[in-house]
């Protein structure tokens, strides 16, 4: 089995992003990722900043995140992933939180509209959970429905091992569930529970990631991404923590 490249969502940065782009690229090549997990460009602009910090630095575009909006809209569909694309990306990832079962199932059509585009692309979608799709509404986790209601072949997951444990569920479990489903996983650490928002470099929490490592590599998932909100470390120096703790479980 083949050892999936690991990345980096550029999250903890904060506005750095916006100030520095090259200097993000730098530290996130020298803190020892493969690449990077970016937010969605806006515009052809956008998309073009990145491509030039990236250009022969050795540091790849996994892909992009974006929120739900407008995924409904065939024209920005097609400019997303295009722009993902551009970027020599593999996948499209978007998250989102909704107000009742039925909006999580308008969601779900609207997901497997989006992965059809995407596969005729060549490239994978993903929709990646936070806590509160582990939410009980009418007897119904919503993580499960969007998992029931979407074509696995068409809408991929990318677990959040954090935000599946603070939801309730365990990480190593729920991703042996959805095996065939997981490309690429989300790896976060923090203090959970009441103090969820306390979070980690990868670690330094409360997480079983071990448990989470194992189950995520019986995937054979292409990328490892860690992701952390923001730390109380210099950024590049809490990415280098992360990074050398995933080595200590063989990735």
């Amino acid at each position: 089995m083949s050892k999936p490249r690991v990345g980096v969502q550029l999250i903890v940065f904060g506005e750095r992003v916006q100030k520095d782009l090259p200097g993000v690229v730098k530290a996130v090549g020298e803190a020892g990722y493969d690449g990077m997990e970016i937010g969605m460009p806006a515009d052809a602009q956008q998309v073009e900043r990145f491509r030039s910090a990236v250009e022969g630095t050795g540091v790849a575009v996994m892909g992009a995140h974006s929120g739900f909006a407008q995924w409904d809209d065939p024209l920005v569909v097609a400019q997303r992933i295009k722009a993902v694309k551009a970027l020599g990306g593999r996948f499209v990832i978007t998250s989102g939180r909704f107000r009742s079962l039925e909006e999580y199932r308008q969601a779900a059509r609207v997901m497997n509209e989006v992965g059809r585009s995407c596969q005729g692309e060549g490239v994978v979608f993903c929709y990646h959970n936070h806590a509160w799709e582990f939410e009980v509404m009418e007897d119904t986790k919503p993580i499960h429905l969007i998992a029931g209601e979407t074509d696995p072949a068409l809408v991929r997951l990318c677990p959040d091992v954090y935000w599946v444990d603070v939801g309730g569920e365990q990480p190593a479990e729920f991703i042996s569930r959805y095996q065939k489903r997981c490309p690429t996983s989300h790896f976060k650490d923090g203090l959970g529970g009441e103090q969820y928002a306390e979070f980690r470099e990868l670690g330094r929490g409360k997480m079983d990631l071990p448990a989470a490592m194992k189950a995520a590599l019986a995937c054979s998932p292409e990328w490892i991404v860690v992701e952390q909100d923001r730390s109380a470390l210099e950024a590049g120096e809490s990415c280098r923590i992360s990074r050398e703790y995933l080595r200590t479980l063989g990735v």
